[in-house]
């Protein structure tokens, strides 16, 4: 059983830092890809970037291009998003989830998905 756990969310001020950690289990992840998506309060889920466990290629959504970067533990079995240079309106709960989709942007090809995990960024 796929299990997709989330950490690192928290409070900081616009301008932070922040790193969550997406531990994956259950399952060889060679063939996913691995999604970060968030979803503010009142809005729908969007999409913020992904990586391919087997070659470490990554997908970026244009308002987070050079301000977040998504990298991978094999090892560890676990995929990190580095959030800098925080802006209030990435406030939202974040989530990870695992596709074997070559279409990483649509949230419907995920087949799992983690509990989440809120970030705040305060002005």
């Amino acid at each position: 059983q796929v299990q997709l756990v989330e950490s690192g969310g928290g409070l900081v001020q616009a301008g932070g830092s922040l790193r969550l950690s997406c531990a994956a289990s259950g399952s060889t992840f060679s063939r996913y890809a691995m999604g970060w998506f968030r979803q503010a309060r009142g809005k729908e889920r969007e999409f913020v970037g992904a990586i391919r466990w087997s070659d470490g290629y990554t997908y970026y959504t244009p308002f987070v291009k050079g301000r977040f970067t998504i990298s991978r533990d094999n090892a560890k079995n676990t995929v990190y998003l580095q959030m800098n240079s925080l802006k209030p309106e990435d406030t939202a709960v974040y989530y990870c989830a695992a596709t074997t989709s070559y279409e990483v942007a649509g949230a419907h090809n995920y087949d799992y998905w983690g509990q989440g995990t809120q970030v705040t960024v305060s002005s």
